[in-house]
């Protein structure tokens, strides 16, 4: 017999709470735990046709119920089918357009605070030496050229720029092969003033547009880029006893709000090559000051030369260091995996 979601859900919340505690589970603990909505009554029908059914037991003569090795058998098999699901809608994301990555970096901070139980952050991916790709102008009306620029790991960058005068398209052909054959491979280091001086010159009465184009490019590939966080799971905090006291929490969740101290936290664990594994920051070792009574586990991925973003775990100082550190490890084969099925 299949069960329906209403008794799926109460089973759910049967073994997780036995699992956290150790404990037989309740009615009205169940009450509390999930987001049914059902009074302790209703509660109490439903685990009573669990009950006969086999996917709980009652010990003893206690009140509460705990899950049988048939429940664990439906919970598990139920566990990895939406395993296997959030595999299989990752690899789709990772198979669709770059514009996609945003939401696989959320999909994934999301699935990394479901199975961990704690609060989750992952960095977009950034290069501190992107190379330029492609260059593409185009003309949008009599005063205006679309730039289209395109570095490395397929990032585009748009910027417009305003003209004194129309260009024809032959003129701004001549300007695309112009640019594309002089900046394309390069990275913003190495685009030096005598370069420039040379385009501009080339370009005659349009150095103004070769000088534009590269201001952009420079927009377009630095290093103090804005950097993009997405963070998830903040409210398991609470779970924690340690952390969840008025002022603590609200520090906590105003860090994650915010995020200036995160973005600090990946800048400097992306500027040092010796951070490209796993590190792991315990209470006072935390460089976020506001994290002194967490601990902290970052990990470094790359999905292809010199791109890389940070994926980090935060809990209390009594987290589960092995499962968070064999999830990050399992997170960073898939990714690279994946990534390189494109």
């Amino acid at each position: 017999m299949q069960l329906d979601e209403r008794k799926m859900k109460i089973l759910q919340a049967i073994i997780q709470n036995y699992l956290e505690t150790g404990e037989p589970v309740g009615s009205r603990t169940i009450s509390k735990y999930t987001d049914l909505h059902l009074s302790s009554a209703t509660i109490r029908n439903e685990m009573s046709d669990l009950e006969e059914l086999g996917y709980i037991v009652q010990p003893h003569t206690s009140a509460g119920r705990i899950p049988s090795d048939k429940g664990y058998r439906l919970y598990v098999d139920n566990m990895m089918r939406e395993k296997e699901k959030e595999v299989e809608e990752i690899k789709e994301m990772l198979l669709e357009k770059e514009d996609k990555m945003d939401q696989l970096l959320k999909q994934v901070a999301k699935v990394l605070a479901v199975n961990t139980n704690y609060a989750t952050m992952i960095s977009a991916p950034q290069s501190r030496k992107n190379k330029l790709k492609f260059i593409q102008l185009s003309k949008v009306d009599r005063h205006q050229l679309l730039t289209v620029i395109v570095v490395e790991g397929n990032v585009i960058k748009n910027s417009m720029l305003h003209m004194q005068e129309e260009l024809d398209d032959e003129t701004i052909l001549k300007l695309n092969i112009l640019l594309n054959t002089h900046l394309n491979g390069l990275t913003v280091e190495e685009i030096n003033l005598g370069m420039i001086s040379m385009m501009k010159k080339q370009a005659g009465i349009h150095s103004d547009i070769v000088g534009g184009v590269i201001d952009a490019v420079a927009d377009a590939i630095k290093a103090d880029e804005d950097l993009e966080i997405y963070t998830s799971g903040t409210n398991n905090i609470f779970r924690y006893p340690e952390l969840a006291d008025n002022r603590k929490a609200s520090e906590l969740i105003n860090t994650f709000e915010e995020k200036q101290m995160l973005t600090e936290l990946v800048q400097e664990t992306l500027a040092d090559e010796k951070n490209m594994g796993i590190q792991v920051y315990i209470g006072e070792e935390t460089p976020i000051k506001t994290m002194k009574d967490c601990s902290i586990v970052t990990a470094t991925y790359e999905l292809e030369e010199g791109m890389r973003g940070t994926i980090g775990i935060i809990g209390p100082t009594r987290m589960d260091y092995e499962k968070v550190v064999d999830t990050l490890k399992t997170l960073m084969h898939q990714l690279d995996a994946l990534y390189k099925k494109k």
